[in-house]
């Protein structure tokens, strides 16, 4: 009985742990780019009102702050939230970015979830290879990924010589960074 309530007390725990473990949301899309082509993982892109969409905001509690989904985003894909709230201040860079790439995606409601690959830079602008995308979806974290599954097998890997330059790309900004 002794052990039987240890082991309980260790899986309760780990998975409170887990449950508590933080995701990165970059917000930044040329640095999540950056990331993608380094880590070799599809972007994932949050469109969401985080001040006042509700069914964003369920999205989040039912799917988003899962262990489940922590545990999948981590290992499958680069997380970008790209936010249009009414009440929390942003900068004039971040509302032009976010609506730029609204428009790229065509997104006409909130929650919205597109995920894509980044592609090569076509007259200084980065296109995208659209693999799907996907909204709120009843059912909790286990039916939600299903359909995300199906979109990130879609995603074909950066070459080596994507991921070179990415890297590169990455180093040359931290030099920058520290030098100022």
């Amino acid at each position: 009985m002794k052990k039987l309530f240890i082991t309980l007390l260790l899986v309760v725990s780990s998975m409170t742990i887990q449950a508590q473990e933080k995701l990165t949301w970059h917000t930044n899309i040329d640095e999540a780019i950056a990331v993608s082509k380094t880590e070799n993982k599809p972007l994932f892109l949050f469109f969401t009102g985080s001040d006042w969409c509700g069914w964003c905001i369920r999205l989040q509690n039912e799917v988003f702050k899962t262990p489940e989904f922590i545990a999948w985003a981590k290992e499958n894909v680069v997380l970008v939230e790209l936010d249009f709230p009414r009440r929390t201040p942003q900068s004039d860079a971040l509302k032009i970015q976010n609506s730029q790439l609204q428009q790229f995606f065509a997104i006409r409601g909130y929650p919205s979830v597109r995920i894509a690959k980044a592609g090569a830079p076509v007259d200084g602008k980065t296109s995208f290879e659209l693999l799907g995308e996907t909204g709120y979806v009843a059912g909790g974290p286990t039916v939600w990924l299903d359909g995300a599954n199906k979109m990130v097998a879609k995603f074909v890997p950066y070459t080596e010589e994507e991921q070179k330059t990415a890297k590169k790309a990455t180093k040359k900004k931290k030099a920058t960074k520290k030098k100022a």
